[in-house]
């Protein structure tokens, strides 16, 4: 793929409990893979992927936080810069939900871009012990004024939509990133949402 037809590149940071599901949401999307073993994240892991919204490439940096409190001070320095968020909880434990208030706050603190996209994601809605109901995220996403979506990393439901969503709300926010240095003039045209989430 020609480097120069990649308009911008965007970092995008997965945060979290532990266990949550996010190292696993990351190797779905750009590598298409599961891996029910997946060992827990030490400090940070990363992956770039190129991917084509609305006809314009981006290259997206995401990085996958530890969630684990001891490797908490390993992450500040990994904020910083970053134009996107997903926020992910496990709709089968409750207390992985009630966390994300304390991640906001993280955001809040370590972020340097004020007006970061960032997205709530109720993951393993492949499970059948649900504890967090749809209705649930989706208020909460709403009083956070966040986008929002279910996924399951397993089935691979939601995920592309979930980073698509984020890419799409980076590019339609003034000031949040700028063009490659090689790249055109181009064109950044508004799709309709997903019906699967919400732009809050």
């Amino acid at each position: 793929m020609q480097q120069d037809n990649i308009l911008a590149t965007f970092k995008i940071l997965i945060i979290g409990e532990s266990s949550v599901g996010k190292s696993s949401l990351m190797l779905r999307f750009t590598e298409d893979d599961f891996d029910k073993d997946q060992a827990l994240t030490i400090g940070v892991d990363f992956k770039t992927k190129i991917v084509e919204i609305d006809d314009v490439k981006v290259k997206l940096a995401i990085w996958d936080t530890a969630g684990q409190e001891r490797f908490r001070t390993l992450t500040p320095s990994y904020y910083r810069d970053a134009q996107g968020a997903i926020l992910v909880y496990d709709v089968t434990k409750k207390e992985t939900f009630q966390k994300l208030e304390s991640w906001l706050n993280e955001l809040e603190i370590y972020g340097t871009k004020n007006n970061m996209a960032k997205m709530i994601v109720g993951n393993k809605i492949d499970s059948t012990d649900r504890a967090i109901s749809r209705d649930e995220g989706f208020r909460f996403a709403k009083k956070h004024r966040t986008l929002f979506i279910e996924t399951s990393a397993k089935t691979n439901e939601g995920v592309r939509d979930a980073f698509q969503e984020v890419v799409r709300k980076i590019m339609e926010t003034d000031g949040l990133w700028e063009r490659n240095e090689y790249g055109d003039t181009l064109g950044l045209n508004s799709a309709n949402p997903n019906p699967g989430s919400c732009s809050c």
